[in-house]
Protein backbone atom coordinates (compact mmCIF):
# COMPACT_ATOMS: atom_id res chain seq x y z
CA UNK A 1 0.00 0.00 0.00
CA UNK A 2 1.75 3.55 -1.04
CA UNK A 3 0.53 7.05 -0.18
CA UNK A 4 -3.43 5.63 -0.14
CA UNK A 5 -6.18 8.10 0.47
CA UNK A 6 -9.75 7.41 1.07
CA UNK A 7 -12.63 9.43 1.02
CA UNK A 8 -16.57 9.11 2.32
CA UNK A 9 -19.17 11.52 0.52
CA UNK A 10 -21.41 11.92 2.92
CA UNK A 11 -24.21 14.88 4.06
CA UNK A 12 -21.91 17.09 5.62
CA UNK A 13 -19.50 17.04 3.10
CA UNK A 14 -16.41 14.43 1.95
CA UNK A 15 -14.66 12.95 4.94
CA UNK A 16 -10.28 12.14 4.51
CA UNK A 17 -11.01 8.74 6.46
CA UNK A 18 -7.84 7.58 4.95
CA UNK A 19 -4.61 10.25 4.09
CA UNK A 20 -1.25 8.58 2.47
CA UNK A 21 -1.41 5.54 4.23
CA UNK A 22 1.72 3.52 3.52
CA UNK A 23 2.86 0.06 4.53
CA UNK A 24 3.76 -3.10 3.11
CA UNK A 25 2.89 -6.74 4.22
CA UNK A 26 5.41 -9.99 3.68
CA UNK A 27 4.97 -13.48 3.28
CA UNK A 28 4.39 -15.21 6.57
CA UNK A 29 4.19 -12.11 8.94
CA UNK A 30 1.34 -10.94 10.98
CA UNK A 31 1.52 -6.87 10.32
CA UNK A 32 -0.83 -5.46 13.36
CA UNK A 33 -3.02 -2.16 12.91
CA UNK A 34 -3.43 -0.39 15.74
CA UNK A 35 -6.02 2.65 16.75
CA UNK A 36 -8.57 3.84 18.36
CA UNK A 37 -11.85 4.04 16.46
CA UNK A 38 -12.20 6.25 13.84
CA UNK A 39 -8.38 5.73 13.27
CA UNK A 40 -8.94 4.31 9.46
CA UNK A 41 -7.40 1.07 10.03
CA UNK A 42 -10.91 -1.29 9.06
CA UNK A 43 -10.92 1.15 6.15
CA UNK A 44 -7.97 0.90 5.12
CA UNK A 45 -8.36 -2.75 5.19
CA UNK A 46 -11.71 -3.16 3.61
CA UNK A 47 -9.68 -1.38 0.57
CA UNK A 48 -7.57 -4.51 0.41
CA UNK A 49 -10.74 -6.31 -0.21
CA UNK A 50 -12.55 -3.94 -2.21
CA UNK A 51 -15.57 -3.72 -0.13
CA UNK A 52 -15.68 -0.08 0.69
CA UNK A 53 -18.92 1.04 1.40
CA UNK A 54 -20.83 2.81 -1.59
CA UNK A 55 -20.01 6.14 -0.77
CA UNK A 56 -16.63 5.25 0.01
CA UNK A 57 -13.76 5.92 -2.73
CA UNK A 58 -10.23 5.57 -3.07
CA UNK A 59 -9.06 9.05 -4.42
CA UNK A 60 -5.20 8.12 -4.41
CA UNK A 61 -3.08 6.07 -4.16
CA UNK A 62 -1.98 2.56 -5.01
CA UNK A 63 -2.97 -0.69 -3.27
CA UNK A 64 0.03 -3.40 -5.08
CA UNK A 65 -0.50 -7.46 -5.06
CA UNK A 66 2.15 -9.78 -6.02
CA UNK A 67 0.60 -12.72 -7.33
CA UNK A 68 2.18 -16.17 -6.90
CA UNK A 69 3.79 -15.86 -10.83
CA UNK A 70 5.05 -12.16 -9.65
CA UNK A 71 2.87 -10.45 -11.87
CA UNK A 72 2.34 -6.77 -9.77
CA UNK A 73 -1.53 -5.73 -10.06
CA UNK A 74 -3.04 -2.73 -8.57
CA UNK A 75 -5.78 -3.60 -6.05
CA UNK A 76 -6.97 -0.27 -6.08
CA UNK A 77 -7.65 -0.28 -10.49
CA UNK A 78 -9.59 -3.17 -10.19
CA UNK A 79 -13.78 -3.98 -11.34
CA UNK A 80 -15.82 -5.57 -9.32
CA UNK A 81 -15.59 -8.76 -11.84
CA UNK A 82 -11.61 -8.56 -12.00
CA UNK A 83 -11.93 -8.52 -8.04
CA UNK A 84 -14.12 -11.53 -7.59
CA UNK A 85 -11.25 -13.88 -8.79
CA UNK A 86 -9.14 -12.36 -5.84
CA UNK A 87 -11.56 -11.79 -2.89
CA UNK A 88 -11.90 -15.04 -0.62
CA UNK A 89 -9.29 -16.81 -3.14
CA UNK A 90 -6.10 -14.75 -2.48
CA UNK A 91 -7.33 -12.71 -0.07
CA UNK A 92 -9.78 -13.42 2.53
CA UNK A 93 -11.22 -11.51 5.70
CA UNK A 94 -12.47 -12.17 9.21
CA UNK A 95 -14.78 -9.59 10.96
CA UNK A 96 -15.34 -8.89 14.04
CA UNK A 97 -18.88 -10.08 14.58
CA UNK A 98 -19.00 -13.98 13.55
CA UNK A 99 -22.67 -14.25 13.69
CA UNK A 100 -23.53 -11.59 11.01
CA UNK A 101 -20.81 -13.09 8.96
CA UNK A 102 -23.06 -16.40 9.01
CA UNK A 103 -25.96 -17.13 6.90
CA UNK A 104 -28.37 -18.51 10.16
CA UNK A 105 -30.23 -20.69 8.08
CA UNK A 106 -27.40 -22.47 6.09
CA UNK A 107 -25.62 -24.92 7.91
CA UNK A 108 -22.14 -24.53 9.00
CA UNK A 109 -20.87 -27.14 6.17
CA UNK A 110 -22.56 -25.86 3.42
CA UNK A 111 -21.26 -22.45 4.15
CA UNK A 112 -17.47 -23.47 3.99
CA UNK A 113 -18.24 -25.51 0.97
CA UNK A 114 -19.43 -22.90 -0.80
CA UNK A 115 -16.13 -21.25 -1.59
CA UNK A 116 -14.09 -24.25 -2.17
CA UNK A 117 -16.26 -25.05 -4.82
CA UNK A 118 -16.56 -21.23 -6.45
CA UNK A 119 -12.82 -20.71 -6.25
CA UNK A 120 -11.71 -24.04 -6.35
CA UNK A 121 -13.74 -26.01 -9.13
CA UNK A 122 -14.16 -29.09 -6.23
CA UNK A 123 -16.93 -31.60 -6.64
CA UNK A 124 -19.51 -31.45 -3.65
CA UNK A 125 -17.99 -34.93 -1.97
CA UNK A 126 -14.34 -33.33 -2.36
CA UNK A 127 -15.41 -29.75 -1.33
CA UNK A 128 -17.08 -31.60 2.11
CA UNK A 129 -13.92 -33.90 2.71
CA UNK A 130 -12.13 -30.57 3.00
CA UNK A 131 -14.37 -28.67 4.75
CA UNK A 132 -14.15 -31.25 7.41
CA UNK A 133 -10.49 -30.84 7.41
CA UNK A 134 -10.66 -27.28 8.17
CA UNK A 135 -13.13 -27.62 10.94
CA UNK A 136 -10.71 -30.11 12.85
CA UNK A 137 -7.52 -27.45 11.63
CA UNK A 138 -9.27 -24.86 13.46
CA UNK A 139 -9.76 -26.77 16.40
CA UNK A 140 -12.98 -28.21 16.80
CA UNK A 141 -14.33 -31.67 17.29
CA UNK A 142 -16.41 -34.27 15.84
CA UNK A 143 -16.03 -32.69 12.13
CA UNK A 144 -19.05 -34.86 10.76
CA UNK A 145 -21.87 -34.00 12.85
CA UNK A 146 -20.60 -30.46 13.06
CA UNK A 147 -20.68 -30.05 9.21
CA UNK A 148 -24.48 -30.50 9.52
CA UNK A 149 -25.50 -27.86 12.78
CA UNK A 150 -26.44 -24.08 12.17
CA UNK A 151 -24.67 -21.13 13.70
CA UNK A 152 -26.95 -20.91 16.26
CA UNK A 153 -25.62 -24.38 17.79
CA UNK A 154 -22.51 -23.18 18.32
CA UNK A 155 -20.69 -20.72 20.60
CA UNK A 156 -19.65 -17.52 20.04
CA UNK A 157 -15.50 -18.36 20.25
CA UNK A 158 -16.72 -22.08 18.18
CA UNK A 159 -18.52 -19.17 15.43
CA UNK A 160 -15.51 -17.14 15.14
CA UNK A 161 -13.35 -20.46 14.82
CA UNK A 162 -15.72 -21.35 11.60
CA UNK A 163 -15.94 -17.86 10.51
CA UNK A 164 -11.63 -18.22 10.22
CA UNK A 165 -12.12 -22.04 8.10
CA UNK A 166 -14.25 -20.37 5.58
CA UNK A 167 -12.04 -17.66 5.29
CA UNK A 168 -9.10 -20.17 4.69
CA UNK A 169 -10.96 -22.50 2.52
CA UNK A 170 -9.63 -21.67 -0.40
CA UNK A 171 -5.72 -21.30 0.98
CA UNK A 172 -5.41 -17.42 0.58
CA UNK A 173 -2.23 -15.54 0.63
CA UNK A 174 -3.22 -12.96 2.66
CA UNK A 175 -5.58 -13.17 5.89
CA UNK A 176 -7.26 -9.67 7.26
CA UNK A 177 -9.00 -10.17 10.77
CA UNK A 178 -10.53 -7.09 11.58
CA UNK A 179 -10.74 -7.02 15.48
CA UNK A 180 -11.58 -11.10 15.54
CA UNK A 181 -12.11 -11.04 18.95
CA UNK A 182 -13.65 -7.89 20.45
CA UNK A 183 -16.99 -9.91 20.92
CA UNK A 184 -15.19 -12.65 22.74
CA UNK A 185 -14.23 -13.02 26.61
CA UNK A 186 -10.48 -12.91 27.58
CA UNK A 187 -10.28 -16.68 27.47
CA UNK A 188 -11.53 -17.38 24.30
CA UNK A 189 -9.93 -13.87 22.82
CA UNK A 190 -6.16 -15.70 23.42
CA UNK A 191 -7.37 -19.10 22.18
CA UNK A 192 -8.66 -17.60 18.86
CA UNK A 193 -5.04 -15.42 19.11
CA UNK A 194 -3.14 -18.37 19.54
CA UNK A 195 -5.36 -20.34 16.79
CA UNK A 196 -4.14 -17.45 14.29
CA UNK A 197 -0.74 -17.50 15.54
CA UNK A 198 -0.63 -21.54 14.74
CA UNK A 199 -2.35 -21.72 11.80
CA UNK A 200 -0.06 -19.23 10.15
CA UNK A 201 2.57 -20.70 11.24
CA UNK A 202 0.95 -24.48 9.29
CA UNK A 203 0.15 -22.52 6.06
CA UNK A 204 2.70 -19.43 6.01
CA UNK A 205 -0.13 -17.11 5.48
CA UNK A 206 0.25 -13.42 5.79
CA UNK A 207 -2.02 -11.68 8.52
CA UNK A 208 -3.13 -8.10 8.84
CA UNK A 209 -4.34 -8.10 12.17
CA UNK A 210 -6.71 -5.09 13.24
CA UNK A 211 -7.25 -4.05 17.05
CA UNK A 212 -7.61 -1.16 19.06
CA UNK A 213 -6.32 -3.27 22.29
CA UNK A 214 -2.21 -2.91 21.34
CA UNK A 215 -2.16 -5.80 24.75
CA UNK A 216 -4.00 -8.36 22.08
CA UNK A 217 -0.97 -8.13 19.55
CA UNK A 218 1.61 -8.29 21.56
CA UNK A 219 2.59 -11.55 21.48
CA UNK A 220 1.24 -12.26 18.04
CA UNK A 221 2.36 -9.14 15.75
CA UNK A 222 5.94 -9.48 14.25
CA UNK A 223 5.52 -5.80 12.89
CA UNK A 224 2.86 -3.11 14.25
CA UNK A 225 1.62 0.22 12.36
CA UNK A 226 0.21 2.98 14.55
CA UNK A 227 -2.83 5.27 13.05
CA UNK A 228 -4.21 7.93 13.80
CA UNK A 229 -6.43 9.93 12.23
CA UNK A 230 -6.30 8.43 9.06
CA UNK A 231 -2.50 8.62 8.81
CA UNK A 232 0.06 5.93 10.11
CA UNK A 233 2.24 7.64 12.92
CA UNK A 234 4.43 5.14 13.62
CA UNK A 235 5.37 1.74 12.77
CA UNK A 236 8.18 -0.81 13.26
CA UNK A 237 8.54 -4.16 14.78
CA UNK A 238 6.68 -5.57 17.78
CA UNK A 239 9.83 -4.83 20.17
CA UNK A 240 10.60 -1.27 19.05
CA UNK A 241 7.28 -0.70 19.16
CA UNK A 242 6.06 -2.06 22.57
CA UNK A 243 9.78 -1.25 24.04
CA UNK A 244 11.18 1.61 22.05
CA UNK A 245 7.81 4.28 21.16
CA UNK A 246 8.73 7.23 19.88
CA UNK A 247 4.97 8.59 18.81
CA UNK A 248 3.45 10.48 21.80
CA UNK A 249 -0.02 8.89 20.33
CA UNK A 250 2.08 5.59 21.06
CA UNK A 251 2.39 6.62 24.49
CA UNK A 252 -0.61 7.64 25.24
CA UNK A 253 -1.91 4.13 23.73
CA UNK A 254 0.52 2.28 26.40
CA UNK A 255 0.40 4.41 29.18
CA UNK A 256 -3.32 3.36 28.93
CA UNK A 257 -2.70 -0.06 29.27
CA UNK A 258 -2.67 -1.43 32.87
CA UNK A 259 -0.25 -3.67 34.35
CA UNK A 260 1.10 -5.02 37.83
CA UNK A 261 3.41 -1.42 38.17
CA UNK A 262 0.65 0.52 37.84
CA UNK A 263 -1.26 -0.87 41.14
CA UNK A 264 -0.57 2.65 43.11
CA UNK A 265 -1.29 5.19 40.22
CA UNK A 266 -3.27 6.54 38.38
CA UNK A 267 -4.61 5.26 35.11
CA UNK A 268 -3.22 7.42 32.32
CA UNK A 269 -5.97 8.89 29.86
CA UNK A 270 -5.34 10.47 26.61
CA UNK A 271 -6.89 13.87 26.91
CA UNK A 272 -9.50 15.00 24.07
CA UNK A 273 -11.04 13.28 21.27
CA UNK A 274 -9.69 12.73 17.73
CA UNK A 275 -10.53 15.49 15.25
CA UNK A 276 -13.23 15.96 12.53
CA UNK A 277 -11.95 14.68 9.43
CA UNK A 278 -14.08 16.58 7.57
CA UNK A 279 -11.88 19.06 8.23
CA UNK A 280 -8.83 17.44 8.70
CA UNK A 281 -5.83 19.79 10.90
CA UNK A 282 -3.20 20.98 9.06
CA UNK A 283 -0.39 19.71 10.78
CA UNK A 284 0.26 17.09 13.44
CA UNK A 285 -3.13 15.71 13.83
CA UNK A 286 -2.27 14.41 17.37
CA UNK A 287 -1.13 18.10 18.56
CA UNK A 288 -4.28 19.40 20.18
CA UNK A 289 -3.87 16.05 22.62
CA UNK A 290 -0.90 16.04 23.20
CA UNK A 291 1.13 17.35 26.25
CA UNK A 292 4.25 17.36 24.23
CA UNK A 293 3.34 18.99 21.02
CA UNK A 294 5.50 21.72 19.57
CA UNK A 295 4.38 24.84 17.91
CA UNK A 296 5.51 23.40 14.35
CA UNK A 297 3.43 20.59 15.15
CA UNK A 298 -0.13 23.12 14.76
CA UNK A 299 1.54 24.00 11.35
CA UNK A 300 3.50 21.39 9.20
CA UNK A 301 2.54 17.70 8.86
CA UNK A 302 5.92 15.87 10.15
CA UNK A 303 7.54 13.41 7.82
CA UNK A 304 8.40 9.84 8.73
CA UNK A 305 11.85 10.35 10.93
CA UNK A 306 13.97 6.86 10.68
CA UNK A 307 14.33 5.39 13.95
CA UNK A 308 16.01 2.28 12.61
CA UNK A 309 16.52 0.57 9.57
CA UNK A 310 12.71 -0.98 10.41
CA UNK A 311 11.37 1.38 12.65
CA UNK A 312 10.06 4.96 11.37
CA UNK A 313 7.70 7.72 13.55
CA UNK A 314 5.78 10.88 12.25
CA UNK A 315 6.74 12.83 15.19
CA UNK A 316 8.97 16.46 15.06
CA UNK A 317 10.02 15.14 18.89
CA UNK A 318 12.29 13.11 16.57
CA UNK A 319 14.33 16.20 14.64
CA UNK A 320 17.34 16.93 15.30
CA UNK A 321 16.19 20.63 16.78
CA UNK A 322 13.72 19.68 18.85
CA UNK A 323 13.61 19.77 22.42
CA UNK A 324 14.11 16.83 24.64
CA UNK A 325 10.94 15.53 26.02
CA UNK A 326 10.78 12.94 29.00
CA UNK A 327 7.51 10.19 28.28
CA UNK A 328 5.14 9.25 30.95
CA UNK A 329 6.33 6.87 33.49
CA UNK A 330 4.98 3.68 32.19
CA UNK A 331 6.83 3.95 28.75
CA UNK A 332 10.08 4.43 30.76
CA UNK A 333 9.25 1.61 32.71
CA UNK A 334 8.89 -1.05 29.13
CA UNK A 335 12.06 1.31 27.32
CA UNK A 336 13.87 -0.41 30.59
CA UNK A 337 12.08 -3.78 29.94
CA UNK A 338 12.99 -3.78 26.15
CA UNK A 339 16.54 -2.50 27.06
CA UNK A 340 16.31 0.67 25.54
CA UNK A 341 18.23 3.43 26.99
CA UNK A 342 15.86 6.61 28.29
CA UNK A 343 16.29 9.31 25.69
Amino acid sequence: MNNLNITFDTFAGPVSAVRGVSFTLHEGETLAIVGESGSGKSVASKSIMGILADNGRITGGSITYTKDNGEDIDLATLSEHEYQSIRGKEIAMVFQDPMTSLNPTMTIGRQIMEPIIKHQGCSKVEARAKAEELITLVGINEAKKRMNQYPHQFSGGMRQRIVIAIALACNPRILICDEPTTALDVTIQAQILELIKDLQQKTNVAVIFITHDLGVVANVADRVAVMYAGRVCEIGTSNEVFYNPCHPYTWGLLASMPDLDTSDELLYAIPGTPPNLLTPPKGDAFAFRSEYALKIDYEEQPPMFKVSDTHYAATWLLHEQAPKVTPPAAVLRLREKGGYAHE
